[in-house]
C-alpha cells in the first residue's frame, strides 16, 4: 500500500513540475465584423489559448503555481476578404510579489499591426527555425518577450536567451507582407521594441527591471523604505539609458506599463525620493504628467 502511494505521490510531482510556462487567458472580440458566424472566433480564441498554454516555450520546469500569468486581448476590426482578419492585439503580463498578493506588470502593449489569415479549425502550427505565418509568428514573438521579461525580473539579463528567439522570429518574418516586423514601417512596432530590449545603449532598463523586481518590491512587505530606495536608484538606471536615445520606442511600453504602479510607490515615498523622480518622470514621459503630480501630493 505504501508503496502505491510514494508512485502516486512521485507522478503528481511529476506532473505539476513539468507544467508549461504560460497561464494565458485569451480574449477575442469582433463587434463590428458581418457576415460571418460568429463561432470562428470562438474556435480561433480556444485555438490560441491551447496554443499558448499547452506549447513548452523553455526546457525549463515550472510547478502549475509559477506559470506567468498573462492576457492576450484580440480585438478585429476587418475582414476584408473571406478568412482575412484585421485588428490589434493587447498583450499585458504581470508577476508576482514577495510576500504579497500584489502582482506587478511587466508589459501592457496594444499592437495595432494584428493582421492574420485564419480558417476555421485550421491547426496553429510554429516552427522556431521558419515562418509558419503571420498568426502564430505574433503570438510566438510575444509568448517570448513575456517569458524573457518574467526571466529579467528574477536574475539580471535572465532572459536574454527568449528574447533573442523573439528576434529571431523578427528575422523570419521580414518576407510576410502583414505590418510590424520591418524597420521602415514605422519606429514604434514589433520590429523597434525587441531592437531596443537588446541594444546594449539600453541595458540599464533590463538592469532595472531585475533590481526594480527582486532587489526592490520582494522585500518592500517588511522593509518598504530599503526597497522604495533601489527602485529609486533603478529609475536612475532607465534615465540614464533614456539620455542616450531620448524618445526610443522601449520607453513609451515601459511607461505604459508602469506608470500607475510608480505613482503608487512612489506617493508614499521621502521628499527628497519624490522630487528626483518626479524630474525624471517628467522628462521621459511627460504624456503621463497628470499622473506623477499626485506623487507630490503624497506622505
Amino acid at each position: 500500500m505504501k508503496r502505491i502511494l510514494i508512485i502516486m505521490l512521485l507522478a503528481v510531482v511529476s506532473i505539476s513540475g513539468n507544467a508549461q510556462e504560460l497561464n494565458a487567458t485569451v480574449q477575442v472580440n469582433a463587434p463590428t465584423i458581418t457576415g460571418i458566424d460568429k463561432k470562428v472566433f470562438e474556435t480561433l480564441k480556444t485555438s490560441i489559448t491551447e496554443f499558448l498554454n499547452n506549447r513548452k516555450w523553455t526546457d525549463d520546469a515550472f510547478l502549475n503555481q509559477e506559470r506567468i500569468e498573462c492576457t492576450f486581448m484580440i480585438n478585429f476590426q476587418s475582414m476584408p476578404s473571406q478568412g482575412v482578419f484585421n485588428g490589434t492585439i493587447q498583450v499585458q503580463a504581470r508577476r508576482p510579489v514577495f510576500g504579497t498578493s500584489y502582482n506587478s506588470p511587466l508589459i501592457n502593449y496594444l499592437d495595432a499591426d494584428f493582421n492574420i489569415v485564419y480558417q476555421e479549425n485550421t491547426p496553429l502550427d510554429y516552427n522556431d527555425q521558419t515562418d509558419m505565418g503571420n498568426l502564430t509568428s505574433v503570438l510566438a514573438y510575444y509568448a517570448y518577450i513575456v517569458i524573457g521579461l518574467d526571466y529579467d525580473s528574477y536574475s539580471n539579463n535572465g532572459g536574454t536567451i527568449y528574447l533573442n528567439k523573439a528576434q529571431n522570429i523578427v528575422n523570419f518574418c521580414q518576407s510576410e507582407v502583414e505590418k510590424g516586423w520591418k524597420a521602415y514601417e514605422s519606429t514604434k512596432n514589433r520590429y523597434w521594441y525587441i531592437d531596443n530590449l537588446l541594444d546594449p545603449q539600453f541595458k540599464g532598463v533590463r538592469e532595472a527591471n531585475y533590481k526594480f523586481h527582486r532587489l526592490g518590491l520582494d522585500i518592500m512587505s517588511e522593509k518598504a523604505d530599503d526597497g522604495r530606495k533601489v527602485i529609486t536608484n533603478c529609475m536612475e538606471l532607465v534615465y540614464n539609458a533614456f539620455k542616450n536615445k531620448p524618445g526610443s520606442f522601449l520607453f513609451k511600453i515601459y511607461f505604459d506599463t508602469k506608470a500607475d504602479e510608480l505613482v503608487n510607490i512612489f506617493s508614499n515615498g521621502l521628499p527628497d525620493e519624490k522630487s528626483k523622480v518626479v524630474a525624471y518622470f517628467n522628462e521621459m514621459d511627460p504624456a503621463n504628467g497628470s499622473k506623477y503630480q499626485k506623487i507630490s501630493g503624497g506622505r
